[in-house]
């Protein structure tokens, strides 16, 4: 799923910056440069995204950016998460899947020296991002 968030950042001194996310409660970071603070407040903001996401809990709707109160000295930035591109980085674990193909694809896969299981993560890849 894809998601656009508005992060608050606030400069603390100057080489640190504190973030979060007022819409995803407990959303918080920090960085060093404001790069930095966005890198980070955009990655726990994928991490929180993925974790309600598995857990099957609502996801908050963004607040209108003008909404959000902030005071004047700090940065609101949008920022955007693809929460199934943020789990093909950081969860490569390979997990054994059965799946049942009739025996003439198999023979023919076979003969054609296809790798069945790189076929079968292309397809789900291309189904998901397509939801």
């Amino acid at each position: 799923m894809k998601y656009i968030y508005t992060a608050i950042i606030k400069k603390e001194a100057e080489d640190y910056y504190e973030c979060s996310v007022p819409d995803l409660p407990g959303c918080v970071t920090s960085g060093y440069t404001l790069a930095d603070a966005i890198d980070m407040i955009t990655d726990a903001a994928s991490g929180w995204l993925v974790v309600n996401e598995d857990e099957g809990n609502d996801i908050p709707a963004p607040t209108a950016q003008t909404d959000i109160k902030a005071s004047p000295d700090d940065f609101k930035t949008l920022i955007q998460i693809d929460t199934i591109a943020y789990r093909a980085a950081t969860d490569t674990r390979s997990v054994r899947k059965n799946v049942s193909l009739p025996a003439w694809m198999v023979a023919m896969a076979d003969k054609r020296k296809l790798n069945c299981s790189k076929i079968l993560q292309e397809a789900i890849t291309q189904q998901l991002n397509a939801v």
